[in-house]
C-alpha cells in the first residue's frame, strides 16, 4: 500500500517493487502475465517515472513587483519635463538607485546629461515606464544599470536576460542609431551571496554585444573587486550595497572613454 504522504520518488520505488512481484501473483500463464503486466508498467511510467525525472522549473522565477510603487517618482519626472526642455543628443542615464545616486552632472560636466534613475527599479519597471523615462528624450547614448534588484528580489537569470533583451529591442526600434552602454550588476558586499547569479546574467548580456555594434558592455564590475576577488569595502557606503564617491569615480573612469567613443 502506498501512503498519501509519500514522495513521487518513494511511490515509484514501491510500485516498481510491487510490479516485480506481480508475475508471481498472476499464475503461470505467460499470456496472462503479459496482458496485465505491460499496461501496469505503462501506468507506472506515465504516472510516476516521468514526473520524477522531469526537469524542475527554474528556481527564483518570482513575478515582477507592481510598478505602480514608483508612481510618485515617475510623476516627479513628468512634472519636471512639463516645465523644462531637455538637450538634443543627450546622454541618458537610466536605471535603479545606482543611477539615481550617481552625481552624473558633476561626473560628466562637459556632456548634456539626463538622469532618470529611481531607487529599487527592476527591468520590468523600466519597461513599464519606458514611455516616461526613455522614449521622450531621443538620447544619443543610453547608460543603463538595472538587473541587480531583479536577482535580489528572486528573479531568475533567464528572466533578467530576457527582460533586458526586450528593453534593448524597444530601444533599437525607437532609436536605431542610439548607442546603449550596459553597466553590469555590481559585486557588492551586501549581495555577495548573489554574485554567481549576477555574474552569469552579466556574461550572457555581454555576449549580446557580439551581435550588436551599438551595444557596449562596461567593465564596471571588475574595478570594484580587490586582489582577493571580493568587493572593496572602501568603495561602498555603510550599507555595503551602494557606491560612495570613490566607487563612482571608479565607474566614471570606465564610462568616460566608452561614452566618448559612442558620441563620435
Amino acid at each position: 500500500m502506498i501512503g498519501a504522504d509519500e514522495t513521487p520518488t518513494n511511490r515509484t520505488a514501491h510500485l516498481t517493487q510491487e510490479l516485480l512481484l506481480l508475475p508471481h501473483s498472476l499464475g503461470n500463464s505467460p499470456m496472462t502475465q503479459r496482458s496485465l503486466l505491460i499496461p501496469a508498467i505503462a501506468i507506472l511510467a506515465t504516472t510516476f517515472l516521468i514526473p520524477a525525472f522531469a526537469v524542475e522549473p527554474a528556481t527564483g522565477d518570482k513575478p515582477a513587483p507592481d510598478p505602480k510603487r514608483f508612481a510618485v517618482e515617475i510623476d516627479a519626472f513628468r512634472q519636471w519635463d512639463r516645465k523644462n526642455s531637455w538637450p538634443a543628443d543627450a546622454v541618458l542615464f537610466a536605471g535603479s538607485s545606482s543611477i539615481r545616486m550617481w552625481p552624473t552632472r558633476e561626473s560628466f560636466p562637459d556632456l548634456q546629461v539626463i538622469n532618470r534613475g529611481f531607487g529599487g527599479a527592476q527591468i520590468p519597471d523600466m519597461l513599464h515606464y519606458y514611455d516616461n523615462v526613455i522614449k521622450p528624450y531621443a538620447p544619443r547614448v543610453i547608460v543603463f544599470y538595472c538587473g541587480d534588484n531583479d536577482i535580489a528580489d528572486g528573479r531568475s537569470v533567464n528572466h533578467v536576460v530576457d527582460d533586458f533583451s526586450t528593453f534593448l529591442n524597444r530601444v533599437r526600434k525607437d532609436f536605431p542609431k542610439s548607442h546603449l552602454i550596459y553597466i553590469p550588476a555590481k559585486p557588492s558586499i551586501a549581495r555577495w551571496n548573489l554574485w554567481p547569479r549576477m555574474h552569469e546574467a552579466n556574461n550572457r548580456i555581454k555576449a549580446m554585444t557580439e551581435r550588436d555594434a551599438l551595444l557596449t558592455f562596461a567593465d564596471t564590475d571588475v574595478v570594484l573587486l580587490g586582489d582577493d576577488g571580493k568587493p572593496q569595502k572602501n568603495l561602498f557606503l555603510n550599507d555595503g550595497l551602494h557606491l560612495n564617491d570613490t566607487g563612482y569615480e571608479k565607474w566614471t573612469s570606465v564610462l568616460r572613454p566608452l561614452i566618448d567613443a559612442a558620441m563620435k
